[in-house]
């Protein structure tokens, strides 16, 4: 089969700041497509440290594509960073115990924005960082150091706190012909044939290789 084994953990010899993700992730509500890789040159393996307050009792996942670069430091904020907005403080007092437990938040009470979705081929920049149940589009870009709040339409550059589109990386109808043609979804073999028109921006080309 062409090209690396997505179910090589390394697929550079001995450059092990690049890991394909999927084969390392123990939590299954992160979910990870072929060749996503985190590129971190402390333990890039640990990938999950960036996914911050994921709790099952929540419910929500961080789904992932394939062919992500995900650089150094990006970072995930899921629903169980969230607090109770309809009282008076926000100060979490029940989980400390010692008689306050009957303030927990009940079923429904916290916020919750759903799974944060992250499409394929979307790469997202040195310490950037996705806000939970933000989705991102097919191709899309994030900035380095960017806060993504809301989502992100497919092969639109974003940055800035808040995140906002600063440009589309192609025309509408190219977009639209690129999410049909969906290259990410081909055999690992016809996309290393189509390799050339993938990179150098042939989508007729690609369209015709479909």
């Amino acid at each position: 089969m062409p090209g690396p084994s997505p179910d090589n953990p390394h697929p550079l010899p001995g450059f092990r700041q690049v890991c394909f993700i999927k084969n390392t992730v123990k939590n299954p509500a992160i979910i990870v497509g072929d060749y996503t890789y985190y590129d971190d040159p402390q333990n890039a393996e640990d990938f999950e440290r960036n996914v911050l307050y994921l709790f099952d009792f929540i419910g929500d996942r961080l789904v992932i594509g394939k062919f992500c670069a995900i650089a150094r430091g990006v970072r995930f904020i899921m629903n169980g960073a969230n607090h109770k907005l309809s009282g008076i403080s926000t100060y979490p007092f029940f989980i400390f115990g010692n008689g306050s437990e009957s303030t927990a938040p009940k079923p429904g009470e916290l916020p919750f924005k759903g799974n944060t979705t992250i499409g394929n081929d979307v790469w997202l920049g040195y310490e950037a960082l996705i806000m939970p149940g933000v989705k991102i589009g097919n191709g899309a870009i994030v900035s380095a150091r960017a806060v993504v709040t809301g989502d992100v339409p497919a092969y639109a550059v974003v940055g800035g706190n808040p995140a906002r589109v600063l440009k589309m990386r192609f025309d509408d109808a190219t977009i639209a012909a690129l999410e049909e043609i969906a290259w990410w979804n081909w055999p690992t073999e016809r996309i290393s044939h189509a390799l050339p028109f993938i990179t150098g921006g042939d989508v007729d080309a690609l369209r015709a290789h479909a």
